[in-house]
């Protein structure tokens, strides 16, 4: 996702053929229209023209949060199916990612099994992580095109199943004071 919105990114030594649910969210990035290069065991995303796309990740749940940071760079409205499955995790993550996105001028609506995100411009805010490690890691890449800071309240969270991504973020030339 970071790659779609700011820049390029390269991530080495992925099995491109995995049959993790999660390597699912190249279809979403692809459809999304990010400038994708994939060859055995690395990947590249640059920044491109971003349109809304629809997405069914009733499968993959845990990629909402990413998905709703790359729809906010999308022109349109992106329609991600599986909503419902969101209810239970760390946090209410349908609420959460809302009310977080909604303070950077992102509408995320629920309707039944569904979220619409409009993409728009993200604007600089302060927003919670909810003490879930995925709202705060899909804040802080949404924070990498903002027009302004994002303060992530909470954001040590990340090290639950990422310690080494505020790190990673730096390595691509995002400013994180944490």
């Amino acid at each position: 996702m970071a790659g779609a919105i700011s820049g390029n990114v390269t991530v080495n030594g992925l099995r491109t053929g995995s049959f993790q649910s999660d390597m699912a969210i190249l279809k979403a990035l692809e459809n999304a229209g990010a400038a994708l290069k994939i060859s055995d065991g690395q990947i590249e995303v640059s920044k491109s023209v971003l349109k809304a796309f629809e997405f069914d990740a009733t499968e993959s749940p845990d990629l909402f949060p990413p998905l709703v940071a790359l729809a906010s760079y999308c022109n349109g409205v992106t329609k991600l199916k599986g909503a419902a499955r969101l209810l239970h995790k760390e946090s209410d993550r349908a609420t959460a990612l809302s009310e977080e996105f909604g303070k950077m001028n992102i509408n995320v609506e629920l309707k039944d099994d569904y979220l619409f995100v409009t993409g728009g411009k993200v604007k600089g805010t302060r927003v919670s992580s909810h003490d879930d490690h995925r709202i705060a890691m899909a804040a802080a890449v949404a924070a990498l095109g903002a027009t302004g800071p994002v303060y992530i309240r909470d954001s040590h969270c990340v090290a639950k199943s990422y310690p080494g991504f505020f790190d990673d973020l730096r390595k691509i030339g995002a400013i994180v004071h944490e």
